[in-house]
């Protein structure tokens, strides 16, 4: 249960999980990450995920296609990995996965939804406060 943490405090935990899972599984970490949470999705924004490498690929059509063929790959491996890092910090279950990246901004997105809307959660518990 999402109980002794405050939206924000979810959202950079997120984030930070969020990270650390890209400088393990894919090599390398996104310059910034950023979570916001909107009734029940979960909205990831990572900037700055491209290798130098894969700048150099991107400028031809064919390269940044290859790079994004190849990143949804990884991820789609990644998932159940993914899934339970939400999960564990969120204490709700994933139902869907979906990203995409850019090769010309360098930005990643993730969003995942959840089974129940995560945001009343937090206005429940600020009014109970009160």
């Amino acid at each position: 249960m999402v109980i002794d943490r405050t939206k924000g405090q979810v959202e950079a935990q997120i984030s930070e999980a969020i990270i650390k899972f890209e400088k393990e599984y894919m090599g390398r970490g996104p310059m910034e990450a950023k979570t916001y949470i909107i009734k029940d999705m979960v909205f990831v924004r990572l900037k700055g995920v491209l290798t130098p490498a894969e700048k150099q690929l991107a400028k031809s059509a064919e390269g940044a296609d290859l790079i994004k063929r190849t990143r949804v790959q990884l991820l789609e491996g990644a998932k159940f990995l993914l899934e339970n890092i939400i999960s564990d910090i969120t204490a709700c279950q994933v139902k869907s996965l979906h990203t995409d990246i850019s090769t010309k901004t360098g930005e990643r997105i993730i969003i995942f939804t959840l089974d129940r809307n995560l945001e009343d959660k937090f206005k429940t518990e600020q009014t109970k406060e009160k």
